[in-house]
């Protein structure tokens, strides 16, 4: 008996710590659109990859495959502040598969957690990290390209963005965009020290 009761303790603990954690700071600011763009990742992300493994340049294919398999690692002890190199991959839609070339970014520490922006490339983005796991940080960003300004998040559907980052070295780590307002069904922009 007292360790049904105790179970079932723990149980309305590890329920309240979610539901508040449900109504943190992301809740606030994520909008419906983005949220369910988040809820369609898993499907999204499978339906994407088997388009552009069918049909994608081989050596393109390759790139994908190496990065798919690599270990997703708490973000504990990980920072992320600095300069990288990072590179988009498109997958699925119109063209199948499409990795691009290595351009800037950088990462900040502003006091409220980490902020990236994606400085070179014509195709940008501007924006901030929430934790969602151990292993994964929720991303609230807004796409511009080169030569206008960054949007804050939440000015509109055909600027905001969302995605789930993974971490999967001392010097790498990608976000996951499902469902991208233009031209892919998934991109992956990855990030390399």
């Amino acid at each position: 008996m007292k360790k049904a009761r105790a179970a079932a303790c723990l149980l309305v603990a590890m329920s309240a710590a979610s539901a508040s954690y449900a109504t943190g700071e992301i809740e606030s600011l994520i909008t419906d659109a983005d949220r369910a763009r988040l809820q369609a990742f898993d499907q999204t992300r499978r339906e994407a990859m088997a388009e552009a493994r069918s049909a994608g340049a081989p050596e393109d294919v390759g790139v994908l495959d190496e990065i798919d398999a690599r270990p997703k690692l708490p973000f504990t002890g990980f920072d992320m502040v600095g300069d990288w190199q990072c590179r988009t991959i498109k997958a699925g839609g119109a063209v199948p598969l499409v990795v691009y070339d290595w351009f800037e970014c950088r990462v900040s520490d502003d006091g409220s957690g980490w902020r990236l922006e994606k400085r070179t490339g014509s195709q940008r983005t501007a924006g901030r990290f929430f934790t969602e796991t151990e292993t994964s940080l929720t991303y609230l960003g807004a796409f511009h390209v080169a030569g206008t300004p960054a949007p804050a998040y939440g000015a509109g559907p055909d600027s905001d963005q969302t995605g789930l980052a993974f971490r999967s070295g001392e010097d790498r780590w990608r976000i996951e965009f499902p469902l991208p307002r233009y031209e892919s069904k998934f991109d992956i922009l990855e990030f390399r020290r």
